[in-house]
């Protein structure tokens, strides 16, 4: 691959779902659907809004790697990024991240106590396309 960020940046930008998972207590994986990034900076920063009483940010409190995977179904092509998940719920990061329709999931606005946002921060990712993986390393 050339140019990875320009690659899989495209692919993701494209892509109208992401995948993340957790780690369970009993230290099985979990995944779940979610809504694209509402933001990334290149390959490395994603941020992701869900609910502060959830499951999954439960998980991410207690242990902080995670994985999430983007796919491209009509091309057959997807790229799993690895690093670690943080809980953000600091007045700029959820303003940041805000969009005006939000309300319909937290209802108290951008100062919802169930609102928050996850930051993933990956180290590494492995990309798939035409019969072929590749595996790489972010800076």
């Amino acid at each position: 691959m050339r140019d990875a960020e320009k690659t899989i940046g495209n692919l993701i930008d494209k892509q109208g779902v992401a995948f993340i998972a957790s780690i369970s207590e009993d230290g099985f994986p979990c995944i779940k659907a979610m809504l694209p990034p509402r933001g990334r900076v290149g390959i490395r920063e994603f941020y992701f809004t869900t609910n502060t009483a959830s499951l999954r940010v439960a998980q991410y409190r207690k242990n902080p790697k995670a994985s999430i995977y983007f796919c491209d179904r009509r091309f057959y092509r997807g790229v799993m990024l690895t690093g670690q998940m943080e809980v953000l719920e600091d007045a700029e990061s959820r303003e940041m991240v805000w969009r005006p329709g939000d309300t319909l999931y937290y209802p108290g606005g951008v100062t919802d106590p169930d609102y928050c946002v996850l930051r993933f921060v990956a180290q590494s990712g492995r990309y798939y396309a035409k019969f072929k993986t590749e595996t790489f390393e972010i800076e």
